[in-house]
């Protein structure tokens, strides 16, 4: 079961970027920033799953599901105002989709697996994003957006692999701490 949940979400993902770089015009920076919007998404999940973290795998699927529905939703709501138009007359400016992708990979990768994984992902994602403005595919507030919303999707959708939790506990007739770890 496992492997096919693996493998289905591997389908849809390549599907987009195949999308996405049929999209793109002929330019190095644009299509290398499509293919950095999938790879770090990507190796969150390559992560999770090579390191058997099944947790991970929902959290992953949860975070990239949940993102894609809520940037979808916004495209298409803010469209028809002034923020959907881009800085080269296309459509579907607010938010971008792509920094968005990236940046809930990044976020993820931080968050489950820490700095180590969270510094190269972050740093691929303000190349993503930059390119996208460099190239006159979107305003910085449309970067900036889509950031933004991936960042607060996996922040409620990711936990840490090894999570430790220490929280007060006082009561009518004590004060102690409580120490809780997930493995």
């Amino acid at each position: 079961m496992k492997r096919h949940l693996f493998m289905c979400t591997i389908v849809v993902v390549m599907l987009g970027l195949h999308l996405a770089i049929a999209n793109a015009e002929n330019t190095t920076n644009i299509l290398a920033t499509d293919i950095l919007t999938a790879v770090v998404p990507l190796t969150g999940l390559a992560v999770a799953y090579f390191t058997d973290d099944t947790e991970g795998q929902k959290q992953w699927l949860r975070n990239t599901g949940l993102n894609q529905i809520l940037v979808s939703g916004l495209r298409l709501g803010f469209n028809e105002t002034r923020l959907g138009e881009r800085p080269d007359g296309n459509n579907y400016g607010f938010p971008s989709g792509h920094v968005a992708f990236v940046m809930s990979g990044a976020t993820f990768l931080h968050q489950r697996y820490g700095w180590k994984w969270g510094i190269p992902a972050y740093l691929a994602a303000a190349s993503v994003a930059y390119v996208r403005v460099d190239e006159d595919k979107h305003n910085w507030r449309d970067v900036l957006a889509g950031g933004v919303l991936a960042y607060g999707v996996a922040m409620l959708t990711v936990t840490p692999e090894n999570a430790t939790w220490l929280a007060p506990i006082i009561g009518p007739n004590f004060i102690g701490l409580r120490w809780a770890r997930s493995f």
